[in-house]
């Protein structure tokens, strides 16, 4: 991956949208070298998918929160369980396993607090393996974006 690769896929990632004419005019070259490393980049697994970014409080996902889950046992099968099951929850919009106080982190996008009470009792707390939940709710955001710098 050189400079223009780079160049190419921060493009990307800030107008994904953007014809193949319009970023090669701002990376300096033309369309088809453009193209072709366009292709490449998305063969190579550098560009995993394309998506629309929404506007959560127009879709009525008026409630983030960050919940610190630990399992009671750091144990291979109920790591497996907990993932298994994690990706069945919609609301659950971002899982990661992480090293510290707590297990994972999962961040959850619900419409209001009854909501994310239901999911907690109903959802998250059911699945096997679960020792604590702890909760964090977004009062506002300062920075939100999914751009990695290159």
């Amino acid at each position: 991956m050189d400079i223009v690769d780079r160049k190419i896929l921060m493009e990307l990632q800030q107008n994904a949208k953007q014809n193949t004419k319009e970023i090669a005019t701002k990376v300096g070259l033309t369309v088809t070298p453009t193209y072709e490393r366009i292709k490449k980049l998305e063969q190579n697994g550098l560009v995993k998918k394309y998506v629309a970014l929404l506007d959560r409080n127009l879709i009525g996902k008026h409630i983030i929160a960050y919940c610190q889950i630990t399992l009671y046992k750091h144990q291979k099968e109920l790591i497996d369980v907990f993932k298994k099951s994690i990706l069945g929850l919609p609301e659950v919009m971002e899982c990661h396993h992480v090293s510290g106080n707590f297990d994972f982190l999962i961040k959850v996008a619900v419409e209001d607090m009854n909501q994310f009470q239901e999911f907690i009792n109903e959802r998250l707390s059911v699945v096997e393996g679960i020792s604590t939940i702890h909760s964090s709710f977004v009062m506002n955001s300062y920075k939100n974006t999914t751009v990695f710098p290159l």
